[in-house]
C-alpha cells in the first residue's frame, strides 16, 4: 500500500474493514476508510463480482466507476447465497473490526450476516448497514435510488413554482451523503468501542443522511412548523437575480453569486451602474429574491453576461475575484489550474487498464489520508491469500473453488 508522506501514521491503520455493499455509497465510503489506512477486504459475488464493474463508459476490463470507487481493497469471493460461503464470512468476522452492507432490509437477516448474527461471532464487530431509507419506516422496501430520495427529501421540490418538473440533479447527492454519514459513524464507532470495549450496529438511511443536510430548503417549512409564516424565505434555488445562472456571449452558461452587499456594490461599481446599488439593503437581504429590483437586477446581469464570451468572464473573475464565473464542463473542470494547485487529480499505474487519473482524498493535504491510489483488485484477485491468511487449508481452499463457493 502506498502511504502518505507525512511521517505521522494513517488514522485508520491497523483497522480491518470487511466490504460486503455494492455500487454506490457503501464502495465509495470503504475506500475512504482506506485512504485513511484501513485494510479493506471486498467481498464480491462469484462470476459477476461488483454490478459497477460493467458500469459505462468501460476500460480495458472493467468500468472507470469501479476503479474509481475501490482503490486500496483486496477481493475475495464468496457465494453468501451458500451457507459453506457463509460459514466463512463468518470466520472472516471473528477478526475484522467493521463490516459495511447496503443489502435491502431483511436479506442480511436471512443470510446470516445482520448485525446480532455477527455480533454473537465478534462482539467488538461494528455493522454498518446503509440502505436508501433505512430498517425502519413505511419506505424501508423501497429501493434506494438517489433522484427518489433527493425527491422525497425536499432537495429537488424548492423552485417548484418556476421549474415543474425540476430537471434531474447532476450530482447524486443522496449517495455521496449516505457514505460521507457512513465514513463519520464508523468512525465515531470506533472511537466509542475505544472507551466501551463493544461494537454498534449502524442502520444508515440515504435518506436520513440528506434529510440532515436540508437546513436550508427545509427552513421555511421548519419556520412554519414553529408557528412562524416561513416568509420571505431564504432565497438559492434560482429566485434570486443575484444567485442564478445566465448565459454567455458565446452561449455558454453563467453562474452569478453576489449574494454579499459589499460584492453587488463591486460589480456595479466595475460596469459603471452605481444606480443599482441600494442604500437600504440589509443583512436579511442577502438571500433574498430582492423583489423591488429583481427585474433591474436580473436585466443588467443579463446585458453583462450576454456582452462576455466565456474567456473573458473566467479572466475578469481571476482579476476582480468578483464571483461571476463560467459553469464548466467535466473536462474543463479537470484542466483548471485550481485543480493542479491544489494537488485534486492524481495519476496511477493500473496493471491491467493502464495509466488513469483518480481524485485525491481533500484530507490528503493534511496527511490524514492517501494521496496515491493503489489499483482497484481484480475479481476474486486476493481469495486464496486471504483464505489462507485466516488459517484455511490447500485442500479446503480447492474444494471451495470446486464447489462454487469461492
Amino acid at each position: 500500500m502506498n502511504e502518505t508522506s507525512s511521517t505521522r501514521p494513517l488514522p485508520l491503520r491497523g483497522v480491518r474493514v470487511l466490504d460486503i455493499s455494492r455500487l454506490l455509497p457503501g464502495p465509495w465510503a470503504t475506500q475512504m476508510l482506506g485512504e485513511f489506512g484501513a485494510e479493506v477486504i471486498k467481498v464480491e459475488q462469484p462470476v459477476s463480482g461488483d454490478p459497477s464493474r460493467h458500469n459505462r463508459p468501460q476500460l480495458k476490463k472493467n468500468s472507470y466507476y469501479f476503479n474509481a470507487m475501490n482503490a486500496f481493497k483486496r477481493s475475495i469471493t464468496l457465494d453468501l447465497t451458500k451457507p459453506a460461503g457463509r460459514a466463512v464470512m463468518h470466520r472472516l468476522v471473528a477478526d475484522a473490526d467493521v463490516v459495511v452492507e447496503s443489502s435491502r432490509p431483511g436479506n442480511a437477516v436471512n443470510l446470516g450476516l445482520d448485525y446480532a448474527t455477527l455480533r454473537a461471532k465478534n462482539p467488538r464487530i461494528i455493522v454498518c448497514s446503509i440502505t436508501g431509507f433505512g430498517h425502519t419506516g413505511p419506505l424501508a422496501h423501497i429501493a434506494g435510488h438517489d433522484l427518489i430520495i433527493q425527491g422525497f427529501t425536499g432537495q429537488m421540490g424548492c423552485a417548484l413554482d418556476r421549474v415543474n418538473p425540476p430537471d434531474p440533479p447532476g450530482v447524486l447527492a443522496a449517495d455521496f451523503a449516505g457514505a460521507l454519514y457512513a465514513v463519520i459513524g464508523i468512525q465515531a464507532a470506533l472511537a466509542q468501542r475505544a472507551q466501551t470495549g463493544e461494537g454498534c450496529e449502524i442502520d444508515l438511511a440515504m435518506f436520513d443522511a440528506l434529510f440532515n443536510m436540508g437546513i436550508l430548503p427545509l427552513s421555511s417549512a421548519m419556520a412554519r412548523s414553529a408557528g412562524h409564516s416561513g416568509e420571505p424565505r431564504v432565497e438559492s434555488f434560482g429566485g434570486n437575480p443575484r444567485y442564478a445562472t445566465y448565459l454567455s456571449r458565446d452561449k455558454k452558461p453563467v453562474a452569478v453569486a453576489l449574494l454579499e452587499s459589499r460584492s453587488w456594490r463591486a460589480f456595479c461599481a466595475s460596469i459603471g451602474r452605481e444606480d443599482l446599488i441600494s442604500d437600504s439593503e440589509t443583512l436579511a437581504d442577502r438571500l433574498s429574491a430582492h423583489p423591488e429590483h429583481a427585474a433591474s437586477y436580473r436585466r443588467a446581469l443579463e446585458e453583462f453576461c450576454a456582452a462576455h464570451d466565456w474567456a473573458e468572464i473566467m479572466q475578469r473573475l481571476e482579476e476582480t475575484g468578483i464571483a461571476i464565473a463560467p459553469i464548466l464542463a467535466p473536462e474543463e473542470a479537470m484542466d483548471l489550474p485550481q485543480v493542479a494547485a491544489r494537488g485534486l487529480i492524481n495519476q496511477i499505474d493500473h496493471p491491467v487498464e493502464g495509466r488513469m487519473p483518480h481524485l485525491v482524498n481533500p484530507l490528503a493535504r493534511a496527511g490524514l489520508a492517501r494521496a496515491e491510489h493503489d489499483p482497484a483488485p481484480d475479481l476474486g484477485q486476493h481469495t486464496d491469500e486471504i483464505l489462507r491468511e485466516r488459517g484455511f487449508g490447500a485442500a479446503e481452499i480447492l474444494a471451495m473453488h470446486r464447489d462454487g463457493i469461492v
